[in-house]
């Protein structure tokens, strides 16, 4: 697996930048918080020019264009509210736009919307069946997942716009597209139904432009994977994206299967670099878990447990087990993290060392043994 290194985001954006002259597609994978919103920001950021832009994107800011109204006095007339200045919008008012995104959704949810192009804003509606009666409640507020799925089906109609476009319409000066995990809050079926849709758009379409599509899922990689396998040594290329927190750069390797299946290599590697100091995080125990379950798999076991565990009756292992399993679940944030208490800390280190002790990994990974911090 061939890798190359970048200083840094900027570089890496030109980089892929001057990929898409001569590919069609290109697939990233990446841990949540390597720096993929950030790559999509530069890559963006490298199209601007005055008011010019040349990238059509989605990520975590695209889903900041809209925000909710729920009429806290009354809790009647909610509506999402529609960032009328940003350019994504530039084609609302005049390409029936919620024909074209209703036509996607159907394919998600069983909600129905109205777009209001004088207010800007977005109303939603469902019909409910009570015995033989079906009856329509407006105004209603939506999940989290399912306005997920309306702003990525917003995004996917302007895409579909911009793909047909005869460079005379409102986003003729789309010549890129990044996608940045479009599938946050999604469940597995429409991960699927997703990555199948997206790469038939573009399979579909006569022109298709240059995009980069990243992602921490193993399942939507997967899906893309395949959809795009008769045309990857010809129009699609596909990494594995790591970052070094040592020296602040980035590495990209290409990644030839169906599975980023190193990434638990460079997660171990970075877990053991932590173990070394005296910083460690809370979520660093559902990174460790992921190594682990990725190692039970590979031998065979059925429960990550099997890894830390020499028998049933192995007290220590059935409490490291009850560590991970605990301290895995809990909802740490990677931008917001918590560090570990102190004898917490000595648990993940005794964990780490013990789990390196028992499964040949190649030692280069890890250049001197992890040293033991005393409790303070």
């Amino acid at each position: 697996m061939s890798a190359t290194p970048f200083t840094d985001l900027n570089t890496l954006a030109v980089h892929l930048r001057r990929e898409l002259e001569t590919k069609k597609f290109v697939l990233l994978y990446a841990y949540n918080g390597t720096g993929k919103t950030r790559l999509s920001t530069a890559f963006k950021n490298l199209g601007k020019n005055g008011d010019a832009r040349d990238t059509l994107y989605f990520n975590a800011f695209t889903e900041d264009l809209f925000f909710w109204d729920n009429d806290i006095e009354n809790d009647q007339e909610r509506a999402l509210k529609i960032n009328r200045d940003s350019r994504f919008f530039a084609g609302l008012g005049q390409l029936e736009m919620d024909t074209r995104i209703r036509n996607l959704l159907s394919r998600y949810a069983d909600f129905d919307f109205i777009i209001d192009t004088d207010k800007w804003e977005v109303r939603f509606s469902r019909n409910v069946t009570n015995g033989t009666t079906t009856t329509t409640v407006d105004n209603i507020k939506i999940s989290r997942g399912e306005e997920n799925i309306f702003i990525w089906c917003f995004f996917l109609a302007i895409v579909q716009l911009a793909l047909d476009d005869n460079g005379a319409g409102p986003y003729n000066w789309v010549k890129y597209i990044y996608i940045d995990d479009p599938i946050s809050s999604l469940d597995e079926h429409n991960a699927i139904v997703v990555a199948n849709h997206l790469a038939q758009m573009y399979r579909e379409a006569q022109n298709p432009i240059p995009a980069v599509v990243s992602t921490h899922h193993n399942l939507f990689f997967n899906v893309l994977h395949y959809e795009f396998k008769t045309n990857r040594n010809r129009q699609t290329s596909q990494y594995l994206l790591s970052q070094n927190r040592a020296t602040g750069g980035y590495t990209l390797s290409h990644q030839e299967g169906d599975t980023p299946s190193f990434h638990h290599v460079a997660a171990l590697a970075e877990l053991y670099r932590v173990s070394q100091g005296d910083t460690i995080h809370t979520y660093h125990f559902n990174m460790l878990r992921v190594v682990l379950e990725k190692t039970a798999m590979f031998h065979g076991h059925k429960h990550f447990s099997e890894c830390i565990k020499q028998d049933q009756d192995d007290a220590e292992g059935v409490l490291h087990q009850r560590f991970v399993d605990l301290l895995s679940h809990g909802k740490y944030s990677l931008f917001e993290p918590s560090e570990m208490g102190n004898e917490t800390k000595e648990y993940f280190r005794k964990i780490l060392r013990k789990f390196l002790e028992r499964y040949p990994f190649n030692r280069d990974l890890f250049p001197s043994e992890p040293e033991e911090i005393q409790p303070q």
